[in-house]
């Protein structure tokens, strides 16, 4: 039988067809790499694109290196930029194959053809191979005096690639002064541009050692340079347009003539099809003029124009970009863009970024005069099908309203709002009548009226929600069936699983109370009782501070918790005045973008867990408590420490290993929200100022709650440490690379506590007295940090601590690692009670 037939398919040309591929590809360069007949020059780029094609995919072609550099002889400028790339990519890993290269490519930078001189410059300065720097000294000072602009372009930038390879070969070839030459007489502006880039980075890179590059980088922005460069703008590129603009920010005029003489000569490049031009120039304008008021608001209006049209053309990514920076203007200047408003109408087709952020600006630039028609704009994105957009144009509504222009048609809207049968747009409308009735007392009757309708079961988003469960206990006297609602939740204590609605009906519950006690006494009694069996720290706090301070005095708590309570006139901005400057000062960066400093997703501690320093010595712990060894400070961003720590994680029911909560005597672990000195103490003893256990009975009594009124005591941990325990710095920090987080928790710091952070040592010496050690800290107020550790008593086991302390919330950020992760939980309870002493002992 004859053999089946082979397939007529040619194999691909980036499928090698078997392992003497390479080989034979080899053998048919050596042929051809003498050859001078005719078509010679179409066959070797047929074989020069697969062996490209191979190297692409990953395949191994540094075998052929001899024979492509032998090919390379010709005058197609084709094979001539293949055989470059194919050098370039196995020079670098290959250093000793790229001595075969040197000769061919200095022979090509003297070739007739300026392009193939360029080309020839451009890859041997690309080899990066620090053994053969003295080779490129010699063809970069040709190029850089190259009659053609398109080799002194290459040659600049290999200048700066010779600098990173060896700084000093460069240096001492005085390349420098070269491309300042260049640079301030040079005909071609793209060479113009490259000098100035590299002159700016090879001068800032010298001049922390030498204070000649220091001088020459101050130079660069000059009178007689910034003038020049400023002349000449028209001819640049766009790129370059925009480093020339970059570099005039840094400039100081002498006074308001230049300022004046520097806008003119900028004045067209606002009108620039460019949005990158554009945006750098209006940087310029607005950082030459802050010191000048009225030219400054002069600017605004004159920046205007250029801004709204680059946002409504060209593509949505580069709409989004300019709208980030026209956002950044309007917030420091609403009244400029105040008659522009329908500019930031939202488009039908709008991807939701820029709708979202036309929202934010339509809330921004409202005013008596445009407040109705653009809250009846934003009305008609409520209906959106886009829901995130119809939510971010329903809070729009009531931010509008917050600002107390034309409040009451808004409240007329936000009420239309909560008779629609949609449930994000309920939920969104009650968290902003909420709001409303805190700034604006005097509308409850009527919004209760419309909220008294709304059933409870209709409502699960948690805080809208949360919300409903504060109108029925702050109004509770004006809506007859409030107690009743507010007992149903209770009785579905165990289903809501948000911590933030069970605070709001603790906290509900007692002032309806205090308004209507006998309606309210059962569900009172039931909501104390779940909550100080609650497995969430801070509802069973809450809850157990109602119930002892219910126990001490019913109308020092109603004081406490049901107070006269005065209009909200201002809410809280979610971002600084000084952060805002920072943006600015940033104008036209990422910072804009990102809506937040370079600094805060740049710099490594705001990216990654802060990692400990190379130089931490090794350092040991003194035998005597109050010998505290002074520890080496970990070099961070000391305002903002907190930012490199993980958000509070909510601790679970591990806390008291699954059990429910008893009604502990001591009251130092509860967060106490009243003040009074008297309550504190009578909270901690119920018989003082006269209470009898007796007299606190009736109100266990009236409540129903059968709680014992002395309580047992909690045992406390056995876990014993080791007193005279050492951890050097390196052992430390590859544990705490290692090892998972065993617990993370909020600790509170007493007042007593934040005082005596004013000299951090203190913590240090108090901790050390308890056994646990500080191995590292840094910051400065408000924001400290510390790793502490600490050793099992006759064991190696270790545990490791960080704790980030802000003193401005009194508040303590822990982390806990372990060896024994069985008894992580322990020595958590046993730091915690250390931590809360600092300052009291």
């Amino acid at each position: 039988m004859a053999p089946p037939a082979q397939s007529q398919r040619s194999p691909s040309p980036s499928q090698p067809s078997g392992k003497s591929e390479v080989s034979d590809l080899k053998l048919q360069l050596r042929q051809l790499a003498g050859s001078r007949a005719p078509g010679v020059d179409d066959s070797k780029r047929e074989l020069f694109k697969k062996v490209i094609s191979y190297m692409t995919i990953g395949i191994d072609v540094s075998s052929l290196f001899g024979e492509m550099v032998m090919c390379s002889a010709t005058s197609d400028i084709v094979l001539k930029k293949m055989c470059y790339l194919y050098v370039g990519n196995y020079a670098k890993v290959n250093p000793d194959l790229a001595l075969l290269t040197i000769n061919f490519l200095q022979r090509d930078c003297r070739d007739e053809d300026p392009m193939i001189r360029g080309l020839a410059l451009r890859s041997l300065c690309s080899l990066r191979v620090a053994n053969l720097v003295e080779y490129l000294v010699g063809p970069l000072g040709s190029g850089l005096k190259d009659s053609n602009s398109y080799v002194r372009m290459v040659a600049v930038m290999g200048v700066l690639k010779l600098y990173h390879i060896s700084a000093s070969t460069c240096i001492d070839a005085d390349f420098p002064s070269i491309l300042k030459h260049l640079m301030l007489h040079d005909s071609d502006t793209q060479v113009v541009a490259n000098c100035l880039s590299a002159l700016q980075e090879i001068w800032s890179a010298e001049a922390s050692t030498s204070e000649e590059a220091s001088r020459e980088r101050e130079a660069l922005i000059s009178k007689p340079v910034i003038y020049y460069l400023l002349n000449r703008i028209k001819e640049f590129s766009e790129w370059a347009q925009c480093l020339v603009l970059e570099l005039v920010t840094k400039y100081v005029p002498s006074d308001s003539s230049e300022i004046f003489d520097i806008m003119n000569l900028l004045e067209d490049r606002l009108q620039h099809a460019n949005g990158a031009v554009v945006l750098a120039t209006i940087r310029v304008f607005l950082q030459l003029t802050l010191s000048m008021t009225d030219v400054h608001q002069q600017v605004y209006e004159r920046i205007k124009a250029p801004l709204l049209t680059l946002v409504s053309s060209g593509s949505p990514e580069q709409s989004y970009a300019v709208l980030s920076h026209l956002h950044l203007l309007v917030m420091r200047a609403p009244y400029v863009f105040s008659s522009d408003y329908k500019h930031f109408y939202c488009q039908y087709n709008e991807p939701s970024y820029v709708k979202r952020l036309k929202l934010e600006m339509l809330t921004a630039v409202a005013n008596e005069s445009n407040t109705y028609e653009i809250v009846t704009e934003l009305c008609e994105y409520a209906a959106n099908v886009d829901i995130p957009i119809a939510r971010e144009s329903i809070r729009a509504v009531g931010k509008i309203a917050l600002q107390q222009y034309d409040v009451n048609a808004i409240v007329d809207r936000l009420l239309q709002f909560l008779e629609m049968e949609k449930d994000y747009v309920t939920a969104e409308a009650l968290v902003l009548v909420k709001d409303l009735l805190r700034k604006y007392p005097q509308w409850s009757h009527d919004c209760i009226a419309v909220v008294g309708n709304i059933s409870s079961k209709n409502v699960q988003e948690p805080k809208a929600k949360a919300a409903l469960i504060w109108m029925l206990g702050e109004y509770s006297q004006d809506m007859q069936d409030a107690p009743y609602v507010l007992e149903s939740l209770v009785e579905n204590w165990d289903e809501e699983h948000s911590a933030e609605v069970r605070l709001h009906l603790l906290t509900a519950v007692m002032k309806c109370f205090f308004k209507r006690p006998p309606e309210t006494q059962s569900a009172l009694g039931a909501a104390l009782a779940a909550g100080i069996a609650d497995f969430h720290q801070d509802v069973h706090d809450r809850a157990l501070f109602y119930y002892r301070i219910l126990r001490y005095n019913v109308s020092v708590a109603e004081r406490v918790v049901n107070p006269p309570k005065q209009a909200v006139s201002v809410f809280a901005d979610t971002q600084s005045s000084e952060i805002k400057d920072r943006i600015f000062d940033e104008f036209n960066s990422l910072s804009v973008l990102y809506q937040k400093p370079s600094y805060m997703f740049t710099d490594k501690e705001h990216r990654v867990p802060l990692e400990f320093a190379d130089e931490l010595g090794n350092l040991s712990i003194g035998e005597a408590a109050n010998n505290v060894v002074p520890t080496q400070m970990v070099e961070e961003n000391d305002k903002d420490l907190l930012l490199t720590t993980s958000e509070k994680e909510e601790t679970k029911g591990s806390r008291n290993n699954g059990s429910a909560y008893t009604v502990p005597y001591d009251g130092s672990s509860t967060s106490v929200f009243a003040s009074q000195a008297q309550i504190e103490s009578a909270v901690s003893n119920p018989t003082l100022a006269g209470h009898s256990p007796q007299a606190s009975f009736a109100i266990d009594d009236l409540l129903g709650l059968g709680i014992p009124a002395t309580p047992a005591v909690p045992s406390p941990p056995q876990l014993k440490l080791n007193t005279k325990a050492a951890l050097d710095p390196s052992t430390f920090q590859q544990k705490w690379r290692q090892l998972p987080v065993a617990l993370s928790q909020e600790i509170s710091v007493n007042p007593q506590g934040v005082a005596a952070l004013t000299a951090p040592q203190a913590l240090l010496r108090h901790m050390q007295s308890h056994s646990i050690h500080c191995i590292a800290s840094g910051g400065q107020s408000p924001n400290f940090k510390f790793f502490f550790f600490a050793q099992k008593f006759e064991e190696s086991s270790n545990y490791l601590v960080e704790c980030v302390i802000n003193t401005s919330s009194a508040k303590a950020q822990v982390k806990i690692k372990a060896d024994d992760q069985n008894t992580s939980q322990d020595f958590s309870t046993l730091f915690e009670s250390a931590f809360s002493k600092f300052g009291t002992s």
